[in-house]
């Protein structure tokens, strides 16, 4: 991912899976040495696929004032989490260098929360602070599939089941209390369920963002099972309908390739399921799938290309795991019902392909949007590029 820091500097940070965040400088450069190095930190990852590492970065709203800065990452399974669990999710907070602003401290670490994840997907990982400043972070449902392997609650699976934080979208108040406070407008405060809880029903919800103009809406794209891939624009309280729902479809754990004609129109609680505004088919289950693995991306706000402004613009991983094939896509906002989906075309590509995995995006100062991509799987070698969206017209 890249992140813009709210300091007026211009630089972007870029995320590496590895464990470390580069600084691309104002005039493209990158940094000698990189803003932050974790690597001794997390757990060792696999070479050809793995969904755990450095997953997670956001900068306080006032961090030109205060340095702070925080991140989510994958570190070995702590002692009080169950011996066959797969690895502890850590989120942190750091403080920039007082000697070096491009240079974070390694040593100012301070742990707000610890996460036991059962598998080693579904990480999800993603921070995000909201307009008033409050930290969002997105926790996906523990791993393995359908959201019923080890460690997922029976009957029921992490994405529905309010008692613990997997399957969420988690909002803090990271300014008060030790080492974080619960806003007391949060859902599920003085309710059965956990406080931290901001929104849940998600399988892994890899990227969340928030549209910086029109409404200030909290877009998060959810990765599907083998059938529908998602985005939703999510509120307070809100239930995605995982694993009841796939999509806007009903979703069996026993039989996952096939969605049933009828399912439970509400959660546990009587809450409705709410559909998301986006959704494809996946390649994997589908022969008319446009990818295997959504990755959520902004609401245009830049400026180099108007004919995008107010539209959502994100993208699928691949369309086959053998190649890289990822597909930009964009959608247009309607009243009711499912956005209109387009692909977006790559000029001076063949076919307007993009011809790389997308892992993801980011957004500078200006409201420009980047995209993240990889010639690899697995988080190896140096294949990965950071592209910009302009115009043909200005290359």
């Amino acid at each position: 991912m890249l992140v813009a820091p709210p300091d007026g500097s211009e630089r972007r940070l870029i995320v590496d899976q590895v464990g470390l965040i580069h600084v691309l400088m104002p005039d493209g450069t990158l940094a000698d040495e990189p803003f932050l190095d974790v690597r001794d930190r997390i757990v060792p990852l696999m070479e050809n696929f793995d969904e755990r590492g450095l997953l997670g970065l956001a900068f306080h709203p006032q961090f030109g004032d205060n340095g702070r800065f925080f991140v989510y990452y994958s570190a070995p399974l702590r002692a009080e989490a169950p011996p066959d669990w797969n690895h502890t999710s850590h989120l942190s907070e750091f403080q920039v260098s007082a000697a070096d602003p491009n240079r974070a401290d390694p040593d100012s670490e301070r742990r707000l929360l610890q996460v036991d994840q059962p598998q080693f997907n579904h990480n999800a990982g993603d921070l995000a602070f909201s307009p008033d400043g409050l930290l969002h972070v997105a926790l996906g449902d523990g791993g393995g599939a359908n959201d019923t392997d080890l460690g997922h609650t029976p009957g029921l699976g992490n994405g529905q089941d309010v008692t613990n934080l997997l399957g969420s979208i988690l909002r803090i108040d990271v300014d008060a209390g030790d080492p974080y406070a619960i806003p007391p407008d949060n859902p599920f405060v003085g309710e059965e369920g956990r406080d931290e809880i901001f929104a849940y029903g998600f399988r892994n919800p890899y990227r969340i963002t928030f549209d910086r103009g029109g409404d200030r809406d909290l877009f998060v794209a959810d990765a599907g099972q083998n059938l529908w891939e998602e985005v939703s624009v999510v509120v307070r309280g809100g239930n995605y309908g995982w694993n009841i729902k796939e999509g806007t479809h009903c979703f069996d754990p026993d039989n996952p390739f096939t969605s049933p004609e009828v399912c439970p129109e509400t959660g546990a609680s009587g809450e409705p399921l709410i559909d998301p505004v986006i959704e494809y088919p996946n390649s994997s289950g589908q022969d008319d799938g446009l990818g295997l693995v959504v990755i959520g991306g902004r609401v245009y706000r830049g400026t180099e290309l108007p004919q995008l402004r107010g539209r959502y613009v994100f993208a699928d991983w691949s369309r086959s795991f053998a190649e890289p094939d990822g597909t930009l896509l964009v959608a247009k906002p309607r009243d009711r019902g499912l956005w209109k989906l387009e692909e977006l075309r790559v000029a001076g590509r063949p076919g307007g392909r993009l011809g790389h995995f997308v892992l993801g995006f980011g957004e500078d100062a200006s409201g420009e949007v980047y995209v993240l991509t990889s010639d690899t799987t697995g988080p190896t070698g140096t294949s990965g590029n950071v592209y910009r969206l302009t115009s043909p017209a200005s290359r």
